[in-house]
């Protein structure tokens, strides 16, 4: 009986710390975008013909965000049924878009208000011996390209 009385406890603050860490995180990444708006980021291999001839850099921007108790017990429940595990849905979406804005970060202390070919690469990184994800790691990268001053 003290065993469940202690998962549910732990079930309880693992959703409650974990959906306020969430809130905060998402709501700091909101205020960042806007912030970086102006530093374009695009897919695209090749810059614009108009941009061709600038100075270029590789920029990156790197995140490790770990899985909450209760995210991990919602996305066990879930593999049992099966279907979306939409507990790591918010946390790769919140990986992505921080890992992005570090890149952006580092073109604009550059000097770049464009990143063309950017990528992204994901891993996840296992605990225990079920290999159980721990946390998410995501790399965004591209090429800047940076305003020349005129001489």
């Amino acid at each position: 009986m003290i065993d469940l009385i202690v998962f549910l406890v732990l079930l309880a603050l693992g959703y409650v710390f974990g959906r306020f860490a969430e809130s905060r995180h998402f709501k700091s990444i909101q205020q960042r975008e806007q912030e970086f708006a102006g530093v374009l980021a695009f897919s695209e291999r090749l810059p614009p013909p108009s941009m061709a001839h600038r100075e270029v850099a590789l920029v990156g921007g790197n995140v490790v965000i770990s899985v909450d108790y209760f995210k991990m017990i919602a996305a066990g429940l879930r593999s049992l049924f099966g279907g979306r595990v939409r507990a790591f849905e918010s946390l790769t979406e919140r990986a992505r878009r921080e890992a992005l804005l570090r890149m952006k970060q580092e073109a604009r202390d550059l000097g770049a208000q464009m990143v063309v070919n950017v990528k992204l690469e994901t891993a996840s990184i296992s605990k225990g011996n079920k290999g159980q994800v721990g946390a998410v790691e995501v790399y965004a990268y591209g090429t800047a390209l940076i305003e020349q001053a005129l001489t």
